[in-house]
């Protein structure tokens, strides 16, 4: 797991992670892409491009982390996961 980017709590912010980046094999893509959000932190939305996931967040307790898990399938029907940490800090 990585930490992300800290966060204020009225902050609405992006989260990226590069599939592209020593996953992927040549000419493969993310077909499916699914975020596992906790208790707290608020998912306003998500998208995928062919080698990245990225999810907003809205939200959150300052002081707390927060650990996200993202899970994709790809167009070669390999299933990958990576968490990341992001954590609420008032700024």
């Amino acid at each position: 797991m990585e930490y992300t980017e800290a966060k204020d709590p009225d902050a609405v912010l992006d989260y990226t992670i590069d599939w592209d980046d020593n996953v992927l094999v040549t000419g493969e893509t993310i077909s499916t892409s699914t975020w596992t959000v906790p208790t707290g932190i608020t998912k306003d939305s998500d998208t995928k491009t062919n080698g990245t996931a990225t999810i907003t967040l809205s939200g959150g307790t300052a002081g707390e982390e927060y650990i996200l898990t993202n899970k994709i399938v790809t167009s070669a029907s390999r299933t990958y996961e990576k968490s990341i940490i992001v954590p609420v800090l008032q700024q």
